[in-house]
């Protein structure tokens, strides 16, 4: 058994599950209608090329993601594989220092530094790093829950 190591970054909990989609609202509405789970204010993320909603469910959330132009990441996303899970995110305390940690261990990024989420600072490890799965760190904005 080998000896337990420092992990690179501690998360504090799962944030929300990102799921692409082609409609949003139709998606909204399907997830009121089959579980009553009612969703923030549609959102459109610039820099991504998305529009997204948080659903709350229990202590996480669903985050809606329609892309908004046919070059982006999550446009290509639902060509190659279809709409469906597309992330999950972790929260994390000091993203800008986590970041630095994980590219000092060699950890391919998406994002070298932060940038602006629906509800806080964000980054995207690349899946090639983490077994295949797109893993969005969040440092949540405590000012707005």
């Amino acid at each position: 058994m080998n000896s337990l190591k420092k992990p690179i970054c501690v998360a504090r909990g799962l944030n929300h599950i990102g799921i692409a989609v082609k409609n949003i609202e139709a998606t909204l509405e399907f997830y009121r209608f089959l579980f009553g789970l009612e969703p923030g204010q549609i959102k459109e993320v610039v820099d991504q090329g998305v529009r997204a909603a948080l659903i709350k469910v229990g202590k996480t959330q669903l985050e809606i993601i329609q892309p908004v132009q046919d070059s982006g990441s999550v446009s290509r996303f639902i060509s190659n594989r279809g709409e469906g899970l597309h992330h999950i995110c972790l929260e994390v305390e000091n993203l800008q220092a986590t970041l630095k940690r994980l590219d000092d261990q060699g950890i391919e990024l998406i994002d070298s530094s932060p940038r602006d989420g629906l509800s806080g600072m964000i980054a995207f490890l690349h899946p090639s790093a983490t077994k295949g799965t797109l893993i969005e760190l969040i440092e949540p904005d405590t000012k707005n829950g």
